[in-house]
């Protein structure tokens, strides 16, 4: 972790970066709807998503590009993936979304709380082994590091960084975590596209009736069909400024509304109302929700959420960019912990699924509206079927909302629980 700034990229200019990025996933898309038997062999082992997370993360790993100081991801977090989340709602049928029952909400809640108590858990299994990895003291103390982790596998960046502000762990050990929470999250993510190909037989072992999820697929897809059209310049004018547009007034408002809290009622800080990013999503998706409900909803037929797809792929590849997968074998025991963490949430997801014989669908997207939120859940989403990701958009909103205020709980949890 020390001396980052010694090393010689040998890429330094953003506009390479983005340009080698684009064609990692111009040739990731390409491949991946190939007819050629060899490239179908591959897909259906390899997910096409962790592809588009992982080629990226080669870059960092090799000392190609400077992930971490580069702007891309910020450039992609702040424009383009509130963007998407406007053209990904803004087709959105609300009352097809509410039939598909509590499993969805149930799903969401209990990956929250396996997040929640599977900080303190882990702290209690690795102390029992060895104490010294878990310890520490002020600002060094692992748990108060945890915490940012909690802030971002319950919400996202904004819950994590107002961990960082509550409970002010050291920036050494701040960067470690930020290593272990991208790559251990990332595991996951990987597990769960596998998954995604497999759904069907998960459905089946889980007992579970999907046909609620299928039912909202084809209804999206027929409106989608009913309105296609061949987009003209007008229309991909239309439906940028649909998306960038509602992205500047976002801004706009966030720009105000943030240091009205901040001086006004600074306590609602563990909300994340305090946070500009916060503000980004949530008014994003409202107003991208509003416009549903109206005449630019037709706009779908055009392509509205297929330009948001590629907005969001952007991001998930700055992402990929910022991971060095060689760091996991520094600070390994941390990894272990974050491992123990994960599992604790997983195995609750699954049990609770087994229970309520939910659908995969809810599972994997419940999780990764969690973990991950806006940039994964709709990415999962959409790994379903394109026309679900706006179901990962509103629980992602969930996670948001959550966020800060489960995290603080588990914060506290970890602080009773450390040695």
């Amino acid at each position: 972790m020390q001396a980052t700034e010694q090393v010689d990229y040998l890429i330094k200019n953003d506009a390479v970066v983005l340009g080698i990025l684009l064609a990692f996933l111009a040739l990731i898309f390409f491949t991946s709807n190939s007819s050629k038997p060899i490239f179908k062999k591959f897909y259906s082992i390899i997910p096409m998503l962790l592809l588009c997370y992982f080629l990226p993360s080669l870059l960092t790993t090799f000392n190609i590009v400077d992930g971490e100081n580069s702007q891309l991801y910020f450039m992609a977090s702040r424009y383009l993936l509130p963007a998407s989340l406007v053209l990904l709602t803004l087709s959105i049928d609300l009352k097809e979304v509410f039939k598909l029952g509590s499993k969805a909400l149930i799903m969401f809640l209990t990956g929250t709380f396996g997040v929640i108590i599977g900080g303190p858990l882990a702290i209690l299994i690795t102390s029992a082994i060895n104490p010294e990895l878990v310890g520490g003291a002020g600002p060094d103390a692992i748990w108060r590091g945890m915490t940012t982790i909690a802030g971002s596998w319950i919400g996202g960046g904004a819950n994590q960084a107002a961990m960082y502000e509550i409970f002010k762990p050291s920036d050494r050990l701040y960067s470690v975590m930020i290593t272990v929470d991208v790559l251990v999250a990332e595991v996951w993510m990987a597990i769960v596209l596998i998954g995604v190909g497999k759904s069907k037989q998960i459905d089946k072992y889980f007992k579970a009736d999907a046909s609620s999820v299928e039912h909202l697929k084809d209804k999206m897809q027929e409106f989608s069909k009913k309105m296609a059209r061949i987009p003209t310049t007008t229309d991909i004018m239309v439906i940028l400024a649909i998306g960038i547009g509602v992205t500047g007034f976002s801004h706009f408002i966030a720009d105000w509304i943030t240091p009205f809290i901040e001086v006004n009622a600074p306590a609602l800080n563990k909300f994340s109302l305090t946070s500009k990013f916060f503000w980004l999503i949530i008014l994003s998706t409202t107003i991208g929700i509003g416009l549903s409900f109206t005449k630019l909803r037709n706009y779908e037929g055009a392509g509205a959420s297929k330009i948001g797809t590629v907005f969001i792929y952007v991001l998930v590849a700055t992402i990929g960019m910022k991971m060095d997968v060689s760091k996991i074998f520094e600070n390994i025991g941390l990894f272990a912990v974050g491992g123990i963490w994960m599992a604790i949430h997983v195995i609750l997801l699954l049990i609770v699924g087994k229970m309520i014989r939910a659908p995969y669908f809810f599972l994997a997207v419940g999780s990764k509206a969690n973990i991950g939120g806006a940039a994964s859940a709709p990415v999962v989403a959409a790994a379903f079927h394109p026309s679900l990701a706006p179901v990962g958009v509103l629980l992602a909103v969930l996670g948001y909302a959550f966020g800060t205020y489960g995290a603080w709980m588990c914060g506290l949890l970890m602080e009773v629980a450390a040695p």
